[in-house]
C-alpha cells in the first residue's frame, strides 16, 4: 500500500515527462441511472532556441539590418484561430462520417513516452455525481499524477470538490462532454445511448463543457473524450479543430466502476511505457480504489513511472 516505511517516494516515483504518438486501443464510459461496460511528472526538458554566437561571412557581409533579420529567431507558427460554431458548421457541412467506434482515425489511444498516463472518468448523471475519495487518496499518497475527465453535470453537482481537484498539482483536468454523449454528426449510438444527432449537437457536446471547465480552471481543456468513448471521423476533426485533443486509451482498468478489485489490480497491473489507461473516479462503491492500491505500489517497486497527458501528449 506504499505506507511511510518505504523509502522516499521521490527517489524512486519521479514522473518521467515524454514525447507522444499515436496507437490503438480498447473500451470505455458510463451511463445515465445505469453503468455502461466496457472493455477493459517529474523530470521537465526544456528546448532553448539561439542563434549562431558569431555570424557566417555571408551574413556578416549585409547590412546590419539585414544580418540582424537573418539572425532573429523564426516566429513561431500558431495554431489556427478556434472557429465559433457558426464557422466551424460552416467548415463541416455536408461531411459525412466513414468510421464509427474507440480507436479511429485521429483519435489517441497511446504515446510515444516511457511513462504510462492514468486517466479516470466522472460521467455525472443519475447514479453517477459521487467521488471515489479513496482512490484519490492513494494516488496522491504515492504522488501518483492523473487526468481527470469530468463532465459538465458531475462539475455542477460538486462545485466545491471540482475546485478543490483543480487546483491540486497533481491532477489535470480534461473534458467528458456537457451532456455525456457519444460524438456524432449523425446520431449514431453506443451501448444504447444515442449520440449527438448533428454536428451542430457535436459542437454543443464539446463546447458547453469546454467553456464550464474554462471557467473552472482558468484554461482552456487540452483533452477530450466522450461519454461511451465512442467518435465518428467527422466529430474527431471538429474536436481537433477546437483545439482539443481526442483521447481514448490502451488499457480498460476498470471495466466502465464494474470489475472487482482484483481484476482492476491484474487490469492495471499490466501496464508498460506509452499505455494510457481509462477507470472511473465518480463510483466509489465500485473495485476502483482497491485495485489501483493492490496495483500501484508494484508498479512503482518495478520503476513504472507515471505522467498526465500533458507529459506524454504535449500539443
Amino acid at each position: 500500500m506504499g505506507d511511510s516505511k518505504r523509502r522516499p517516494l521521490a527517489g524512486r516515483r519521479s514522473v518521467l515527462l515524454g514525447m507522444a504518438g499515436f496507437a490503438s486501443a480498447a473500451l470505455a464510459a458510463c451511463a445515465d441511472g445505469t453503468q455502461v461496460d466496457r472493455p477493459s511528472a517529474g523530470a521537465q526538458s526544456m528546448h532553448q532556441r539561439t542563434g549562431p554566437a558569431t555570424p557566417p561571412p555571408s551574413i556578416a557581409a549585409r547590412s546590419s539590418e539585414q544580418a540582424a533579420a537573418a539572425l532573429a529567431p523564426a516566429t513561431p507558427s500558431r495554431p489556427p484561430a478556434v472557429p465559433d460554431k457558426q464557422q466551424l458548421l460552416a467548415e463541416f457541412a455536408g461531411r459525412q462520417p466513414k468510421e464509427w467506434g474507440l480507436h479511429i482515425s485521429g483519435v489517441v489511444n497511446k504515446s510515444t513516452s516511457h511513462s504510462v498516463a492514468l486517466t479516470f472518468d466522472a460521467c455525472g448523471g443519475p447514479g453517477g455525481t459521487g467521488c471515489d475519495h479513496k482512490l484519490l487518496q492513494t494516488l496522491r499518497k504515492l504522488s501518483v499524477p492523473a487526468t481527470l475527465f469530468i463532465n459538465s453535470r458531475w462539475i455542477h453537482a460538486n462545485p466545491s470538490l471540482s475546485a478543490e481537484l483543480a487546483a491540486d498539482p497533481l491532477f489535470e483536468l480534461a473534458n467528458h462532454g456537457t451532456a455525456h454523449l457519444p460524438l456524432s454528426v449523425s446520431g449514431k449510438s453506443a451501448y444504447g445511448i444515442a449520440g449527438t444527432a448533428s454536428a451542430a449537437a457535436a459542437y454543443d457536446e464539446l463546447m458547453g463543457n469546454h467553456a464550464v471547465m474554462q471557467g473552472l480552471v482558468g484554461t482552456a481543456p487540452r483533452f477530450f473524450r466522450p461519454g461511451t468513448a465512442f467518435y465518428d471521423d467527422v466529430a474527431v476533426e471538429m474536436t481537433r479543430r477546437l483545439g482539443m485533443l481526442p483521447v481514448n486509451f490502451t488499457v480498460n482498468g476498470d471495466g466502465g466502476a464494474t470489475y472487482p478489485a482484483a481484476t482492476v489490480a491484474a487490469e492495471v497491473g499490466r501496464v508498460a511505457s506509452g499505455d494510457i489507461v481509462i477507470s472511473h473516479f465518480n463510483r466509489p462503491a465500485a473495485g476502483t480504489a482497491e485495485g489501483y492500491a493492490r496495483a500501484l505500489p508494484g508498479l512503482l517497486d518495478r520503476g513504472v513511472t507515471f505522467g498526465s497527458l500533458a507529459d506524454v501528449l504535449p500539443l
